[in-house]
């Protein structure tokens, strides 16, 4: 009776620290943290004592292991049964940013063709764009990344008729291809052109046509509906950072959680509020009230000359 009392209150314990834990908002950390990810907000927990351990970084700077039987619980795998209605959901406790480097940007295209390779797209179909920019003729021209700025007050969610386009509780804004009618309403609402509609059959392999479709990974691709940058949640629920953020050869792109005031381009980890104060990070056109999530640091501390020697859009 003794025994079975200890082992009973020791299973309330470790539920009770497994629910602390994942009410702290544990989602995407983890490996990719010590590896330069993301940073999980995980703080007051302490590791049980059986299982395989990992390694967390807490809020606040310190290193800890907890059971790697607590992830493998938490995390949902893209396209599993319960798929479809978790990509409507999102990932709790979260607020996903990214941050471009326009100091860093030299128009490799290597996030451009990452992400068209990772979701199947064709060559013409660009989810991330790269535009030379310059504000002035005085002024010294510079690339500039642009994809969907997943926006608080997105436009494009407020005209779809059937709701095929959606913003999530983490911040990210889908679009279900398999809700989709094609009308184009969000394309015409996007003010920063963000979209890309899918006029003719994906040139795809029979693998991946045969796959579950879910919004999360948006393949396999669709015509008659509209695509866009989905900040590539599935990589996220894996603990990996999007497909951009590690194709950049420059580290331009940043991906992390304005909660846990944490972004990283895979290289190096930093604080989102201490860059953006001292790099004076803006939004691109937020005149509009769109509140984007993207946000951009200003073409200083370049790291290479600025080289117009590949034809793009302009």
């Amino acid at each position: 009776m003794e025994n079975k009392k200890d082992k009973t209150e020791e299973s309330k314990i470790k539920e009770s620290s497994r629910r602390k834990f994942l009410k702290s908002g544990f989602a995407i950390g983890a490996g990719t943290v010590l590896a330069g990810g993301i940073i999980s907000s995980v703080s007051k927990v302490q590791a049980e004592t059986s299982g395989n351990k990992i390694k967390v970084l807490t809020t606040n700077g310190k290193v800890i292991e907890i059971n790697k039987s607590i992830l493998e619980e938490y995390k949902l795998k893209p396209c599993d049964h319960t798929a479809k209605n978790h990509a409507r959901e999102g990932i709790p406790y979260r607020k996903f940013t990214m941050v471009v480097d326009i100091g860093k940007c030299n128009n490799a295209r290597k996030c451009i063709e990452k992400c068209q390779e990772a979701h199947h797209l064709a060559p013409d179909q660009e989810w991330m764009k790269v535009y030379k920019m310059q504000e002035s003729k005085e002024m010294a021209p510079y690339w500039f990344p642009k994809s969907c700025y997943h926006c608080d007050n997105a436009p494009c969610t407020d005209v779809c008729p059937v709701s095929a386009t959606f913003k999530r509780s983490d911040g990210i804004v889908l679009v279900d291809s398999d809700q989709c009618i094609g009308c184009k309403y969000c394309m015409v609402a996007c003010p920063y052109e963000a979209r890309v509609f899918n006029w003719r059959k994906p040139d795809i392999s029979d693998d991946v046509a045969n796959q579950e479709y879910c919004p999360e990974t948006s393949v396999p691709p669709k015509s008659g509906t509209v695509g866009k940058c989905d900040f590539c949640p599935d990589m996220i629920r894996e603990k990996k950072l999007p497909h951009c953020v590690t194709a950049c050869p420059n580290g331009a792109i940043y991906f992390g959680d304005i909660k846990e005031d944490v972004i990283s381009n895979g290289d190096e980890t930093v604080r989102f509020s201490e860059i953006m104060e001292a790099k004076s990070g803006y939004r691109y056109m937020e005149y509009f009230g769109t509140e984007p999530s993207t946000y951009y640091l200003p073409p200083v501390d370049r790291i290479f000359p600025f080289k117009d020697e590949k034809k793009t859009d302009s």
